[in-house]
């Protein structure tokens, strides 16, 4: 066998393996950070400064976004509606595309953007200059105080922000199909009141939304709790935060959904 083979093997398997090792890190490196959750509920005013931060700041683009999906939910979907003379069936478009799937989905991906990157980047700093180091040093736990405070805040913030995604989006539909278009209000409200149903729409939307709260946060302070101290480390966890929440984001939502309307009519 040709010594590049062999070598290329090599690389692949040194690849996997620090894969692995790196996956129990995290793996480890969570449960840690559950135990040490103590300090965030005892001090919840720590937790409310961190949601201030990854949730009200982030609340511009998730309006803005949730606004515009909804209003071009609501062009697309009665254009195609109307080739069939269910033009008043948009409402159940809207509603059941971001309640089901595109709330928590896109709320989640601009979190991971903008919150998660910020949450790396700012822990990944504050290693490069030696700040956890030093609260290690006056015997001030840095997981305790800045890592498990910014964890529960992203997990609280996930699910409210997907809501308000959800919920502008419904209003953008409604912009677009009622007062642009012209679709009759009642048969829009109607429609989205009949088909919407709160087990299997509403509550499995908020669940997906706290699964993507639980995983993007958690990939977000790992990144940063491991970045190497300098700032092309800091920049490469910034990156790999948005890049693996993404990917998680959408192997996840794949997952959860399987399960949650399986034997749904």
């Amino acid at each position: 066998m040709p010594k590049r083979i062999i070598t290329s093997i090599q690389a692949v398997g040194h690849r996997v393996i620090d894969s692995i090792w790196r996956l129990g890190r995290a793996a480890r490196f969570f449960a840690l950070v559950l135990l040490k959750s103590t300090t965030s509920f005892l001090r919840f005013s720590l937790v409310i400064r961190e949601i201030y931060f990854v949730g009200v700041l982030s609340l511009i683009i998730i309006l803005v976004s949730g606004l515009f999906v909804g209003m071009v939910l609501g062009l697309q979907g009665y254009e195609t509606l109307q080739k069939y003379g269910s033009e008043s069936a948009v409402g159940t478009l809207v509603a059941l595309s971001l309640v089901r799937e595109l709330g928590p989905v896109m709320a989640a991906l601009l979190f991971a953007s903008r919150a998660g990157s910020a949450i790396t980047a700012e822990i990944g700093l504050m290693k490069a200059t030696e700040q956890l180091s030093a609260m290690a040093m006056m015997a001030v736990d840095p997981v305790a105080r800045v890592v498990a405070p910014r964890f529960w805040a992203g997990v609280i913030s996930m699910p409210l922000l997907a809501a308000l995604f959800s919920v502008l989006g419904v209003f953008g539909g409604y912009l677009v199909a009622v007062v642009f278009i012209g679709v009759d209000e009642g048969s829009f409200w109607s429609s989205m009141q009949n088909a919407v149903d709160f087990r299997y729409d509403i509550v499995n939307g908020v669940i997906k939304s706290c699964f993507f709260g639980v995983t993007v946060t958690a990939i977000a302070v790992f990144e940063g709790f491991d970045a190497p101290p300098t700032a092309e480390g800091v920049s490469g966890a910034t990156t790999r935060t948005v890049v693996t929440s993404a990917l998680a984001i959408l192997g996840l939502d794949f997952v959860l959904t399987s399960f949650m309307f399986r034997g749904v009519d």
